[in-house]
């Protein structure tokens, strides 16, 4: 169990920095932090309609294998018999 444990850690730990890197690639929409940091500049320059979505069906792809798992830890937590 112990190994299971540590695999969906580190499992967890990549998804979730790889689903930052993915939120922080999206295009700014406006009025917000990208717009501070400069995102507002890049209006034009920004991806295609076909990239964004790629990009979206990638980061509610990435958000669903972290949530399950966050569930699949939960459940090896809660029925381990050695704690």
């Amino acid at each position: 169990m112990d190994v299971l444990r540590i695999v969906l850690m580190v499992l967890l730990a990549v998804t979730g920095l790889f689903q930052v890197m993915l939120v922080l690639l999206h295009k700014g929409k406006g009025g917000g932090l990208s717009d501070m940091f400069g995102g507002g500049m890049s209006a034009s320059v920004g991806s295609s309609g076909v990239a964004e979505r790629n990009l979206n069906r990638l980061t509610v792809g990435m958000a669903l294998v972290w949530a399950a798992v966050v569930v699949l830890l939960g459940l090896v937590e809660r029925f381990d018999p050695t704690i």
